[in-house]
């Protein structure tokens, strides 16, 4: 068997995550961020171990209170920010068992470059005690989503972007999926969020929920990605996939710019499936579409106005370690 990343859906022996810990980025959002983190933790944590990287001692302080009974299992280490499903190593499966595969992180085409990101995948792979193979092109876990049957989802916008791997084209880009993930077909969407710093993460706009099906968000009468959604449909349906629609909240403001809000951002994780929510009119009706794909796990949707402003939501922050 090659060895690929197993789907999301697939049991979990952990999650990997991390607690907002540096006042200098979070600034008046840190407390209102921590909690939301919180309640992620302890949604997940009734169905799995969750792994929590702490950046400090006061960031320590503040999650032992807030996670208290929970089954977390606490790890110092000195990471930049908490975006795991970027930093952190992509867990893979196969017949000669668990391995993960480690890729290089340039601060998301040089925007944000913070100590201790590159160094989250070889923490994380040697606290789990598991191998890693490190590979030197640049490529983010959420720039990819796949389904288990070596079909991968990705963007042009991020895959494709000169910040990234300038003298890698389309062809090469597949051959290194294919021969670093065991991932043999990709379909290529388009252009990712609107004001979405990572160039278009397709976690924040197409996600597999079964084998060759996909949910994509359905636009909102006021959206501000409205032709982004309307292309992607289209590519998945010429592609052969099946389509499900999820609401989307549409323009969400903060300070007067638009931000990058998605339902799409959810985790599903053993017991529960976690829904990233805004005080949008599509909140319910998104938990709800959610939770009907995954019928055997509680779907409960958990603000996320605070994490966002860092710049993701719940599948940004989470990195699943397969049972």
């Amino acid at each position: 068997m090659t060895a690929r990343q197993p789907p999301e859906w697939a049991r979990h022996a952990a999650t990997w995550t991390a607690f907002p810990s540096h006042p200098e980025l979070w600034e008046d959002d840190l407390g209102a961020a921590q909690e939301e983190v919180a309640a992620m933790v302890r949604a997940i944590a009734k169905g799995e171990r969750v792994e929590l990287l702490v950046a400090n001692a006061a960031a320590r302080a503040a999650a032992e209170a807030l996670l208290a009974g929970s089954d977390v299992r606490f790890h110092d280490y000195g990471f930049g920010d908490i975006w795991l499903r970027d930093t952190g190593p992509l867990f893979l499966a196969s017949s000669a068992g668990a391995a993960a595969a480690g890729f290089r992180f340039n601060g998301w085409g040089g925007k944000y470059d913070l100590p201790g990101d590159d160094g989250v995948a070889a923490f994380v792979t040697a606290a789990a005690g598991v191998p890693l193979a490190r590979h030197g092109w640049v490529l983010e876990g959420g720039a990819i989503d796949v389904d288990g049957t070596g079909l991968a989802v990705t963007t042009e916008q991020c895959l494709l972007n000169p910040n990234r791997n300038p003298k890698m084209d389309r062809a090469e880009i597949e051959s290194h999926l294919r021969r670093d993930l065991g991932l043999d077909r990709v379909l290529w969407l388009g252009e990712g969020l609107l004001n979405d710093h990572t160039d278009g993460h397709v976690d924040n706009l197409a996600r597999f929920v079964a084998p060759r099906v996909l949910a994509l968000p359905v636009a909102a009468a006021d959206d501000p990605n409205r032709d982004v959604f309307e292309d992607a449909h289209d590519r998945a349906r010429d592609f052969g996939l099946q389509v499900v629609g999820i609401p989307s909240p549409g323009r969400v403001l903060r300070e007067g710019e638009i931000i990058p809000a998605s339902h799409m951002n959810f985790y599903i994780a053993n017991a529960v499936v976690i829904v990233p929510l805004y005080g949008a009119a599509s909140d319910e009706d998104a938990v709800k579409a959610i939770g009907a794909l995954f019928p055997g796990r509680d779907c409960i949707g958990l603000r996320a106005d605070h994490i966002l402003t860092g710049g993701g939501s719940f599948h940004c922050i989470t990195q699943q370690q397969p049972a």
